[in-house]
């Protein structure tokens, strides 16, 4: 059995994350030691799912704390000291929920989902009648948002960081309108909202942030003076940063900004920051001219990635950010993902650097691609053999990477690497270069004859 995904687990309400299935995993996950802090995003499956996952919690003989509608980052920052379970699935369509399962803080690491998917397969009675646990209702909100203030305060020394400073935020329906508007306005922000009421129909645009979803952001944004905007998921663990002009920021340019900054502000002698093997080379750059070292791990795992640094240096070394596109680890504030966060910590470097031209300035923004080949799950495996003796015959100068997925390093610092998606049924490609279309599609055409290869051997 294969319950979880890349991020957590994830699917159609219908035929996968039913109510069912979340009762056998709260009754398995009730085997850990709680309490437990449960809640949800607005999806209007969250109530049901949220009801069946909490009664197999505290059938399993551990008690629940109800904290409600809440952003995946609140959730995850409650769960420290005790256990977390989180009911959403981030950017998904409204069709679909999915199941996150925290520890102090941090999200479970694949053994600790395979000890869950294990238990569910098991089914395991629930505990003696009298051991069953109880729940009350909690807010956690307030506490949440001062934390994330608080936080930003320390890093800028300032009470007003923001002030003068006119941000857009479209909040995509979701549940960073419960948080991002007010951090940013306690932070001395003039902010207009978009899409601020939290539905789960998602009617003011889909959940994932595009450039094409965030149309009504850009186009807010070119008509009206504003420092920058910024734009959140369903769950508000992802943001993305657009300028003033309307220009979707590249996530791995942002990504950039925060790397460096947490690493020249390090006193720590070696200074790391973890990311993902789909990050781009200008992270690296500017993390060296900052005095740090990139480390990489597999997508979805940042906080494997961080625990692996810590485990394996010694005093001198610190992990002082860690980050996927769009996805960032503040670890001086929590070891979780955080939007709400990044958006206002993004805030004041934009305030800080005097606008977002002056912030992109020192960064090399190579052109960047990416594309989904599609791949049903189960030609995954044999599509992705194929791809590792196949890809590194068309570049015999590369340096060939297989930890995570195939990526290939060649000698003018251009990139490409291949893997198949978590969650989706597509094979991944990415590439950066200055020649990045005969990059890309050199890789698309061995990856597609891959994917036919193995559907017809």
């Amino acid at each position: 059995m294969t319950l979880f995904g890349t991020a957590g687990i994830r699917g159609p309400v219908r035929t996968a994350v039913t109510p069912s299935l979340a009762l056998a995993v709260g009754r398995a996950v009730g085997r850990d030691p709680g309490p437990f802090v449960v809640g949800r995003d607005g999806r209007e499956t969250g109530s049901a799912l949220v009801a069946a996952l909490e009664a197999g919690i505290e059938s399993a003989g551990e008690d629940v704390y109800r904290v409600g509608q809440v952003p995946t980052p609140a959730l995850a920052f409650a769960s420290r000291g005790r256990r977390g379970v989180m009911v959403t699935a981030s950017h998904n369509p409204p069709t679909d929920n999915g199941i996150k399962v925290f520890e102090d803080g941090v999200e479970y690491d694949r053994a600790a989902e395979e000890t869950i998917e294990r238990r569910v397969e098991d089914e395991p009675a629930p505990a003696e009648w009298d051991e069953w646990g109880s729940g009350r209702q909690v807010d956690l909100l307030d506490d949440y948002r001062s934390a994330v203030t608080d936080y930003v305060r320390t890093l800028t020394s300032d009470d007003r960081p923001l002030a003068d400073r006119r941000i857009v935020v479209d909040c995509g329906n979701g549940m960073g309108a419960l948080a991002t508007p007010q951090v940013l306005r306690a932070l001395g922000a003039d902010v207009v909202t978009l899409h601020a009421n939290v539905d789960g129909h998602f009617p003011g645009r889909e959940s994932k942030p595009t450039p094409e979803s965030l149309a009504d952001l850009r186009g807010f944004l070119a008509e009206h003076p504003a420092d920058l905007g910024i734009a959140h998921d369903g769950d508000a663990d992802r943001v993305v940063i657009v300028a003033p002009d309307g220009e979707v920021v590249h996530e791995d340019t942002v990504l950039a900004w925060l790397a460096e900054r947490y690493t020249r502000e390090s006193d720590a002698p070696d200074p790391v920051v973890v990311t993902t093997p789909n990050a781009s080379g200008r992270i690296d750059e500017r993390v060296e001219a900052a005095g740090g070292r990139v480390e990489r791990v597999r997508l979805g795992a940042l906080h494997e990635g961080i625990a692996r640094e810590r485990e394996r240096g010694d005093s001198d070394t610190s992990v002082v950010f860690a980050a996927e596109p769009w996805k960032h680890i503040h670890t001086r504030f929590g070891g979780w993902i955080d939007g709400v966060a990044s958006a206002a910590v993004v805030s004041s470097l934009v305030a800080e650097a005097g606008d977002v031209a002056a912030l992109r300035e020192p960064v090399t923004e190579r052109p960047y691609r990416k594309v989904s080949v599609d791949c049903p799950d189960d030609l995954k495996d044999g599509t992705m053999t194929r791809v590792r003796e196949t890809l590194p015959e068309r570049f015999p100068d590369g340096a060939v990477d297989t930890d995570y997925g195939v990526r290939i390093d060649l000698p003018d610092g251009s990139w490409v690497l291949v893997r198949p998606s978590g969650t989706e049924p597509y094979v991944r490609v990415y590439a950066e270069s200055d020649g990045v279309d005969d990059l890309l599609d050199t890789t698309v055409s061995v990856v597609s004859a891959a994917v036919e290869a193995t559907r017809d051997p």
